[in-house]
């Protein structure tokens, strides 16, 4: 054997030794990680957070307790561990967490990023009665009977201030409200459709905003399908609603799988619940336990100029995080004028981008025959 091949021999025993000592601290330290993390963060209160690890043999998972704000846990959409480096997504409140896990294993110093600024969260490994309890999650709502054709018991509707901006829909528990909302934005929600595909009727569909708190009869959580049956009898018995369905060919963005196939966390916690799509402000969507029918649905009545077709084909709920600088053309849905983009080069992408990069699904302009309700009738709301 000549000096050069004991050479390239001896070095190819040093790569193999080094490859397999990266290996084993690899292993080790996702060994170390496994268990109770916990540690307090400082959000304008103090916060006790609990990270609990785990390692299953299909790579890590991790479930993040905020218990001084109840026991309900939140499972992270991504886990990973490079070297010391762990970092934990929690796509459905677009939350992260990244921290250095020390020599000694039993601590970790990092921040939980949740908005504009890091806040930090240094977390300490703890067993037995060093861990904090976890309180009880609060009891699940029991749901409405599947079968249940509900109507609103009780409802209020008053015009709204006129000072008042924007526009909202919510449901707490029971009651489902809306805020300065027109005529067109509750037929909007009702019928799953944008704006454009509404025909007919008088001017004062858009321009007259009304306030609307209201409860169900029956008991149980209605879910999304039913809050909608009841707003659509609302809509025919106090504003005297009649129409009729055609079909129209319209300018749509269709929404589909990209080329690199879906970045999606899969959300199977609770496949009957509400989704949780909710802006933190324009351009910042985190979603949790929703199907691509409702994300599409939220873009088209609140983002999008025109309707938004699903033709992803992907079935099932999802967490994820859109962050995306908007322009001029977007939230009118939402009665809002979006200020000109700052020249700033770290400002996330714009929406078609954003949606490719970080969702990996997209966005076509496209013409398509898509389904219009046209109104026959309709009358101003009778008194309360």
């Amino acid at each position: 054997m000549t000096k050069t091949t004991k050479t390239k021999t001896k070095t190819k025993w040093m790569l193999w030794v080094v490859t397999l000592v990266a290996i084993a601290v690899g292993t080790l330290h996702a060994q170390e990680i496994a268990g109770t993390w916990q540690g307090t963060l400082q959000a304008g209160r103090d916060l006790r957070m609990v990270i609990k690890i785990s390692n299953d043999g299909s790579g890590l998972k991790a479930v993040i307790y905020s218990i001084d704000q109840g026991g309900q846990g939140l499972p992270a959409s991504a886990v990973t561990l490079q070297g010391s480096t762990l970092r934990i997504t929690v796509a459905g409140i677009g939350g992260t967490y990244e921290g250095r896990l020390n020599a000694d294993g039993m601590s970790i110093a990092g921040t939980w990023t949740q908005g504009a600024a890091p806040l930090p969260l240094n977390l300490k490994h703890a067993t037995g009665d060093a861990a904090w309890a976890i309180p009880d999650p609060p009891a699940r709502p029991k749901p409405m009977a599947a079968d249940a054709s509900p109507a609103f018991e009780v409802a209020t509707i008053k015009p709204s201030k006129p000072e008042a901006q924007g526009k909202g829909f919510t449901v707490r528990g029971r009651v489902f409200s809306t805020l300065n909302t027109s005529l067109n934005d509750l037929l909007t929600f009702a019928y799953d459709l944008h704006a454009r595909q509404i025909v007919g009727g008088p001017v004062w569909l858009e321009s007259v905003k009304y306030d609307l708190t209201a409860q169900p009869d029956g008991d149980g959580q209605p879910n999304t399908t039913q809050w909608k049956i009841m707003l659509q009898k609302l809509l025919a018995d106090r504003f005297k609603l009649t129409f009729h369905r055609d079909t129209k060919e319209l300018a749509v963005y269709a929404l589909a799988v990209g080329k690199t196939g879906p970045k999606l966390a899969k959300n199977d916690s609770d496949p009957n619940g509400l989704p949780g799509l909710f802006f933190r402000g324009l351009g910042v969507l985190p979603a949790r336990n929703a199907t691509m029918a409702d994300f599409a649905g939220v873009m088209q009545t609140a983002v999008l100029d025109r309707p938004v077709v699903d033709q992803t084909k992907l079935p099932g709920r999802y967490d994820f995080m859109l962050t995306w600088t908007p322009d001029e053309s977007q939230f009118g849905g939402l009665g809002v004028k979006v200020p000109p983009p700052a020249d700033n080069a770290s400002a996330p992408p714009g929406l078609f981008t954003a949606i490719q990069e970080q969702l990996g699904l997209k966005l076509d302009s496209t013409k398509a025959p898509v389904e219009v309700l046209v109104v026959d009738h309709v009358e101003k709301p009778s008194e309360n």
